[in-house]
């Protein structure tokens, strides 16, 4: 096999930090007449599972996903970050958190680095990682005015191509979105994807979130199905490919 065929092997993999808003029986007592903020944007990702298992089936992925609530503790932020634990966990004693980190945090971060580490180990093999991720529409009072949100490290080459030509995909497919770049939020701020970043090499590792509008799978219905086949085929199309 020689070196250019060994450059150009990728393999994707899946992430979805914010699958669901389960909360473990050990832990209720902190979360009484919590239900409707954990039904809401601050308790999970509505749509992020489904579009996560969508994505990881349709390309034959690897897929790592996790449905406990961000308010038991936030698999997308780094261990000293003051969002880590919620207003229901931070108070819980020491032990307890260090409870929910051990049980929680520590294995699905870790089983997500130790198979991007093994891709990564491939001779000539480009981890691509998407970690999938929606918001909602509105925060704080301000409407957030876009569809789709790409996040990456422009500093980060194989990661600014990839979300120039999936944007670029997309609008093709699709000109009525708005595909925003590192909107609703900052690709390089505190997250797993940042992490995994200082962990592996501009060269061997890319990383984007996706955030995708709230909207479309609270409404459902033919909208959100057709967003999820375009996304999911414009995917294929620059995964492997930029």
């Amino acid at each position: 096999m020689s070196r250019t065929t060994l450059a150009r092997r990728t393999a994707l993999v899946v992430t979805c930090e914010h699958g669901g808003n389960d909360v473990p029986a050990e832990y209720a007592a902190a979360f009484r007449g919590a239900a409707k903020v954990l039904a809401s944007h601050r308790g999970y990702d509505p749509g992020a599972l489904e579009l996560a298992r969508r994505f990881a089936a349709e390309l034959h992925a690897p897929l790592f996903f996790a449905t406990v609530s961000r308010l038991v503790v936030e698999l997308n932020r780094s261990p000293h970050h003051r969002a880590l634990f919620s207003q229901f966990t931070r108070p819980l004693p020491e032990a307890t958190r260090r409870q929910i980190l051990e049980r929680h945090y520590l294995p699905y971060r870790t089983a997500v680095e130790r198979e991007i580490a093994r891709l990564v180990g491939a001779p000539g093999t480009i981890v691509r990682h998407l970690s999938v991720h929606t918001f909602t529409p509105v925060l704080d009072g301000e409407t957030r005015r876009a569809d789709i949100g790409l996040l990456y490290d422009p500093r980060r080459p194989l990661e600014r191509a990839w979300c120039s030509a999936w944007r670029d995909a997309l609008l093709e497919a699709r000109p009525d979105l708005i595909v925003r770049r590192n909107y609703p939020y900052r690709g390089t701020s505190d997250g797993f994807v940042t992490y995994l970043r200082r962990r592996f090499p501009a060269n061997r590792y890319a990383g984007i979130e996706l955030e995708v509008n709230q909207k479309y799978p609270l409404a459902g219905g033919v909208a959100w199905r057709r967003l999820i086949a375009d996304l999911t085929q414009t995917l294929s199309m620059t995964s492997r490919t930029t």
